[in-house]
């Protein structure tokens, strides 16, 4: 299985309600590296790298766990960066 490496913004009401403590304990079960944090325009931005499946598994149990709140959420492909040995919360 190959490594591959994910930019996924949430849009919606995604500051202020434990998004970003939810993300890393999904993220972290999910066997992923990356980070996740808030951003000046009250999105979330999350780096998610490992096993692709792995990544879609986790980008789904977040939106299921936050029905109603994300309006759009965005990805793209990056290359996967040796910086990510873990998931963790940035700010």
């Amino acid at each position: 299985m190959s490594i591959t490496a994910k930019r996924i913004i949430f849009i919606g009401r995604v500051q202020g309600v434990g998004f970003r403590f939810t993300a890393l304990n999904i993220a972290i079960r999910c066997n992923l590296a990356g980070m996740v944090r808030n951003l000046p325009d009250g999105s979330v931005e999350m780096i998610a790298q490992g096993i692709a499946e792995d990544i879609d598994d986790c980008v789904r149990d977040i939106q299921e766990s936050f029905t109603g709140c994300i309006n759009q959420t965005k990805v793209e492909e990056l290359p996967p960066s040796p910086e990510y040995k873990n998931f963790k919360i940035t700010f």
